[in-house]
């Protein structure tokens, strides 16, 4: 049997380096104070329902045996199915992922959906292994997870690493345990096989979302606003075209292979296919490119951190020039980062809110499975505006009667919604 760990590994809360879980630990001491009646079940926050960490043993195509170590992390389900991304990548750790779970847990919340927080990870980088292999780990490592996953329990998506079609291996392996084909067991499937349409742009497509209506807070005109995004993906790249339909100005985009940079706009569409051909933006036509460290500090009005987490820290929040930062990311900025940029007049729309887009876009796939009805394209991202413009106003305005941050709102928000369930709900037994 796999082994279940139901509590925070100390060696991961070192005050020199926390990690993730850490993180999160101090996000909900933050809001502690703003719990009222509820502050008793606060501690609920800090213990994940369920920690799994699996062996997935694979035959490589060499035909040699090699091992790798998964995650699946149930942090709450008091509030509906745990719902949350795989994602494949050479450093994840049991503290990513149950940071990652914990964070579900909130963005589900804050934006109404019905649902816990989940989140799973194998620590592999896929770079390094062929397509064959690749089916095999993720339909290993679907098998060790099975136990604990189900359409009414907890429901993968994809993440870093991982699309549509690691979804269809999943699902497919789920199915054949369970002897009928269960679409709803994962969602950001391919269409062919019960996916939602809307579904690939649906986080970047939110980042706009709720930068547009901070930029609107902030009066900022999106004519000509300066933009630069870390991160060029789905989420980033979503998001860059969508800034630009409206007359923004992408002036820097930084990923793993450089950063580029151009003060009078780079060409999206062209960079766009230009990332297509080769998995990067660097070497792209007609850019500039500039040292990695300097993208933090060019004078912009939003700034977009897409990739991975614990990009922004106290070493380069105070070089950072942006008037609004919308976290596409997962848990890009540091605590200390936080504090920084909130003694700058920084404006920061959390990853919670920020990129809820993809997991309320991953509802609306779970619902159309279990009804087998689907909705237009134009349907979905119709929706989608009215979840994620209604859960802005209302954390904006709990922002300003608490007198506190958008992130401090988000959480106020979330946390009481969670810990309302599990007071409702009580102990069992």
């Amino acid at each position: 049997m796999p082994q279940q760990i139901t509590s925070h590994l100390p060696s991961y809360l070192s005050p020199d380096n926390p990690g993730p879980w850490g993180i999160f630990l101090e996000q909900v001491d933050r809001v502690a104070p703003y719990m009222g009646e509820l502050s008793k079940w606060t501690d609920t926050l800090k213990h994940p329902e369920r920690s799994l960490i699996v062996d997935v043993p694979v035959r490589l195509d060499d035909g040699s045996i090699a091992h790798f170590e998964g995650y699946r992390v149930q942090h709450s389900l008091n509030r509906g199915p745990g719902k949350g991304g795989v994602r494949y990548h050479q450093d994840v750790t049991l503290s990513e992922v149950m940071a990652l779970s914990a964070w579900m847990s909130v963005k589900t919340a804050v934006v109404g959906l019905p649902y816990g927080g989940a989140k799973g990870g194998i620590r592999v980088d896929p770079r390094k292994y062929s397509q064959g292999e690749m089916e095999r780990i993720t339909r290993r490592y679907t098998n060790e997870i099975s136990s604990i996953i189900g359409v009414n329990k907890d429901i993968p998506g994809p993440d870093v690493n991982t699309n549509a079609q690691t979804m269809a291996w999943m699902m497919d392996t789920y199915s054949m345990h369970a002897g009928a084909t269960q679409p709803g067991i994962v969602t950001g499937k391919p269409i062919a096989l019960g996916g939602s349409l809307g579904r690939v742009e649906a986080t970047g497509r939110g980042v706009f979302i709720v930068g547009v209506a901070a930029a609107k807070d902030a009066g900022i005109d999106l004519q000509g606003v300066r933009i630069s995004i870390q991160g060029f993906g789905n989420v980033g790249g979503t998001a860059a075209r969508l800034f630009t339909e409206v007359g923004a100005k992408i002036v820097a985009v930084q990923d793993h292979t450089g950063t580029i940079y151009d003060a009078n706009g780079l060409d999206v569409p062209a960079l766009l296919e230009h990332v297509q051909q080769t998995g990067g933006v660097g070497g792209a036509a007609n850019t500039t490119a500039i040292a990695a460290d300097e993208f933090w500090a060019i004078e912009t009005d939003i700034l977009i951190p897409a990739a991975l987490e614990g990009q922004i820290t106290k070493d380069n929040a105070e070089t950072v020039r942006a008037r609004i930062i919308v976290e596409g990311a997962n848990g890009p900025t540091t605590p200390e980062a936080d504090d920084i940029l909130n003694q700058k007049g920084v404006v920061i729309v959390p990853d919670v809110l920020a990129n809820a887009g993809g997991v309320t876009v991953s509802y609306f796939e779970w619902v159309q499975n279990a009804s087998c009805f689907y909705w237009s394209e134009e349907e979905i991202n119709q929706r989608l505006e009215t979840i994620m413009s209604n859960a802005y106003n209302s954390v904006s305005a709990t922002a300003s009667e608490h007198g506190v941050s958008l992130r401090t709102a988000a959480f106020i928000t979330a946390c009481t919604r969670i810990l309302e369930a599990r007071q409702l709900r009580g102990l069992y037994p």
